[in-house]
């Protein structure tokens, strides 16, 4: 079994830090084999191409350990075309959106150009949710129809106080799934397996490192009572496939 973590975030944070080196320390200490990396708040707002240079670096020299988001601020327009291209040749396999950080409305249209181009590329796009007004779990399931080829990461999954509308979202939008982080397995997580138009196999395990306890986030998966095939789809075998591009969206 591979276990992935599917949304790390590196550098320097407003209040947080973790450089790679750290990283694959714990994933070592905790037997995570894979991370995917995006960059802190200040590169995911304004220093795009600082941040891009730090994941795909990191990536680069991880032996493979750690894979590479990209992210563009969609008010460059064609620049931030030019950015995700660049860091594609750098070897970035994602792309990460935070619409707050960002300063943009998931349906204003805004984004469209830089998902039109993750589709061409076949990219995961990890999209955090859960502040309001402008990062919501039903516009990202909305989002997610409109573009019906690309498959979307529900990062964090609303929490807190949107977890409510995580489930709603995920029936909306077959090609949207859910962020394991942050949400107790004997509520959330249960809601998303035991619901048929969801299940297990659209949870992906993340830890969101370094706001939360990484071995917390691990225990939260291993404790979840399902079983050990489902275990393994959400520690990682799910990831892989959307990585991989081999998955075709579920309608």
């Amino acid at each position: 079994m591979t276990t992935v973590d599917g949304h790390v975030r590196i550098g320097d944070g407003r209040e947080v830090a973790l450089d790679a080196a750290t990283l694959v320390s714990t994933m070592d200490a905790l037997g995570i084999d894979r991370a995917l990396v995006a960059p802190g708040e200040r590169c995911t707002a304004v220093a795009n191409r600082e941040g891009n240079e730090l994941t795909t670096r990191a990536a680069r020299e991880s032996g493979g350990r750690l894979l590479a988001y990209a992210v563009a601020n969609p008010w460059l327009g064609k620049g931030a075309l030019d950015e995700l291209a660049k860091a594609a040749e750098e070897g970035a396999v994602a792309l990460a959106v935070d619409p707050v950080l960002q300063g943009f409305d998931l349906l204003d249209g805004l984004l469209d150009p830089l998902l039109e181009f993750a589709a061409e590329r076949r990219w995961l796009v990890y999209v955090r949710t859960g502040t309001p007004p402008t990062a919501l779990p039903l516009p990202l399931a909305t989002l997610a129809r409109r573009h019906a080829s690309v498959r979307f990461l529900m990062g964090r999954s609303g929490a807190t106080d949107f977890w409510i509308d995580a489930a709603p979202a995920l029936r909306h939008a077959g090609n949207l799934y859910a962020d394991t982080s942050y949400a107790p397995w004997d509520t959330v997580l249960s809601e998303f397996g035991r619901d048929p138009e969801i299940g297990t196999g659209r949870c992906v395990f993340c830890t969101d490192s370094p706001y939360t306890v990484a071995k917390s986030e691990l225990a939260r998966i291993t404790d979840w009572t399902i079983g050990e095939a489902e275990r393994a789809a959400v520690l990682g075998g799910t990831v892989l496939g959307l990585l991989g591009a081999d998955q075709p969206a579920k309608s």
